[in-house]
């Protein structure tokens, strides 16, 4: 039987679809990754509703067999200290609990007016600058950023340090030495920022942390590769979807129409992010478990030691889930999507992505109705190196 190797490359004619091998899996697989293992693929929605819940199945990385996401990643994973990336309960809730509490629903929703501020005054400064212009540099990338670097309490001046070392620390490009320099460089920013916080702490993730720090609840390492970790997830992924989720858009008229004419509708607009978020799936190259016991699925086992890769795009397409699934309807219900996991490892910042898409798609298009590509599509310039893909640029003119 042909493996095929993972993550494929997906169709250049159609470049927000996953892989047409994923799409092809009858819902379970095997695939080859970049060290010659061959660990099980699973991309059915029920399936990956089931078993990314299930105990039997382990995120710990320094497990043999771990079916690493990149070479970088594999050398790097025995000296990593315990996150919420790689532990399982009762461990992971131990250490979850420590950086919850910004990211919950009440606090974030507090934010909505200042992440509407901020997306209002960069669209501001887009329409009064060059036209054409690059929604990457001008929206998509200093939303996040802006965001996340206040909710932190990382100076935005230091932006540019920061995108830099994020990138190279998750491309699937890097070499290990490289991607642990960048690692490194990261952790002295954010350890020594760190000081200072404890020292004068104000409103801000890092003081919280540094608090815990303080009174023993974390040790100075976690705090440090927590705030890493936050801060590169913070800014990477949503500016991906602020971008891809327009081109996506401008590629679909008709429901670019819609959500100008709904913008002011609230509960729409919130729905027309989650079908947007499951439509792009933009984290592209699987979460990855090892199985610690032997578990019967539909048939087959998968045996202890066996590694397991979620295809989160492959659920988000599964025609049994969402049919029609190659159709972008924001009038969809979506919210059952995958593209923020699922499980006790779903994402720590899925209710800030949420509020930010949610005022960025119900503010840009409705400020900016003329909005249009300034190239052909085919130009348009994706980079798909990454844990998620997004664009390089997005030429744009109004």
């Amino acid at each position: 039987m042909t493996v095929a190797d993972y993550p494929m490359e997906r169709e250049k004619t159609c470049p927000f679809a996953p892989a047409a091998g994923i799409r092809a899996m009858p819902g379970l697989g095997r695939v080859r990754i970049w060290d010659g293992s061959t660990p099980w693929i699973i991309t059915s929605h029920a399936d990956q509703r089931a078993l990314l819940n299930d105990p039997r199945l382990s995120i710990d990385e320094k497990k043999p067999n771990y079916p690493h996401m990149t070479r970088s990643r594999a050398a790097q994973a025995p000296h990593h200290p315990n996150l919420i990336t790689n532990t399982d309960p009762p461990e992971h809730t131990r250490l979850r609990r420590t950086v919850n509490a910004p990211f919950m629903v009440k606090r974030v929703e507090a934010l909505r007016p200042r992440i509407q501020q901020v997306i209002d005054g960069l669209i501001d400064d887009m329409l009064a600058g060059p036209n054409p212009a690059d929604l990457v540099t001008a929206i998509g990338l200093p939303v996040p950023t802006l965001v996340i670097t206040e909710i932190l309490g990382v100076p935005y001046a230091d932006h540019e340090f920061f995108q830099e070392a994020s990138h190279r620390a998750i491309s699937h490009d890097t070499d290990p030495e490289d991607g642990a320099a960048a690692g490194r460089d990261l952790g002295e920013y954010l350890a020594a920022l760190l000081v200072k916080k404890m020292a004068e702490p104000a409103d801000d993730v890092l003081s919280e942390m540094g608090a815990r720090v303080k009174a023993g609840e974390m040790t100075h390492t976690e705090a440090v590769i927590m705030g890493s970790a936050i801060l590169i997830a913070g800014h990477e992924t949503s500016a991906s979807m602020i971008s891809l989720g327009t081109l996506a858009l401008l590629q679909n008229p008709d429901q670019l129409e819609l959500l100008r004419e709904r913008s002011d509708d609230p509960k729409f607009v919130a729905n027309a992010a989650e079908e947007i978020l499951r439509y792009l799936t933009i984290v592209h190259t699987g979460i990855r478990r090892i199985a610690i016991e032997d578990i019967d699925l539909r048939g087959t086992t998968i045996r202890a030691g066996d590694g397991v890769i979620f295809d989160l795009s492959g659920a988000n397409w599964d025609a049994a889930e969402f049919p029609e699934p190659e159709r972008l309807d924001l009038s969809r219900p979506a919210r059952s999507h995958h593209a923020f996991g699922y499980g006790v490892h779903q994402c720590l910042g899925q209710s800030l992505a949420r509020v930010e898409l949610q005022v960025a798609y119900g503010t840009i298009y409705r400020r900016i109705p003329t909005l249009a590509l300034a190239v052909p599509f085919e130009e348009v310039p994706f980079a798909m190196e990454g844990v998620a893909y997004g664009l390089r640029s997005l030429p744009v003119t109004w």
